[in-house]
């Protein structure tokens, strides 16, 4: 299983962002995990070089834990919401975003969250973290496509989120390295020895080599 940590920079309940990020863990694939945060509230203001307080250390044992973080939000004042940046800071100062993959999902208009979207990658940069591209989108939508639950019922989104979710599964499998076979480890190092001066002796073979 693939665990995709899903991080809204709005601290309303009824946000767009919010909603959609919902959706993504509503339909979210079989082989894969979703947790949706909901500390952002509970963040004190981060001050560098202090012992985290109990709520950020759960945030980044969140982000440590997971495989793969989306985040969705709205653009305030041509930038991204306090509450969010002072999220991102806590996970920058700890290293917690180094080489993790994340990717962002748009719900507004082009133009709309320009600036919160530069603001969000400059940080994940700053902070080390993987962007992937091919899973960051946009699919523009409207309140009326949320329904009472809170879920949004617009079928682009549902189908968009499903080839999100996959593309952080795949880059999630990429990075991880590919175990190398006990028995090829061995004999390339230990490799088979033949006892050509003891005549009818037979080889050696080093344990743990491929023929022994």
């Amino acid at each position: 299983m693939t665990c995709v940590l899903l991080i809204s920079g709005s601290t309303r309940e009824g946000s767009l962002q919010t909603a959609a990020l919902r959706t993504a863990a509503r339909f979210a694939p079989p082989e894969i995990t979703t947790i949706l945060y909901d500390g952002l509230r509970d963040l004190p203001a981060f001050a560098p070089g202090e012992q985290p307080p109990g709520p950020v250390a759960d945030l980044r044992a969140r982000v440590v834990e997971a495989d793969a973080v989306l985040f969705s939000t709205p653009e305030y004042a041509g930038s991204l919401p306090g509450s969010l940046k002072n999220l991102l800071d806590w996970l920058v100062d700890g290293g917690d975003l180094d080489r993790k993959p994340a990717a962002w999902l748009s719900v507004v208009g082009p133009g709309r969250d320009d600036g919160a979207r530069a603001a969000l990658e400059s940080v994940l940069g700053h902070g080390n973290a993987r962007l992937l591209r091919p899973a960051c989108i946009r699919i523009p939508l409207e309140m009326t496509a949320v329904d009472e639950t809170g879920v949004v019922t617009d079928d682009r989104l549902h189908v968009a989120l499903q080839d999100v979710l996959r593309a952080l599964v795949r880059a999630v499998a990429e990075s991880r390295p590919r175990p190398q076979p006990t028995w090829q480890a061995h004999s390339s190092v230990y490799p088979v020895v033949n006892r050509r001066d003891m005549p009818g002796q037979q080889p050696v073979i080093w344990p743990g080599s491929a023929f022994s």
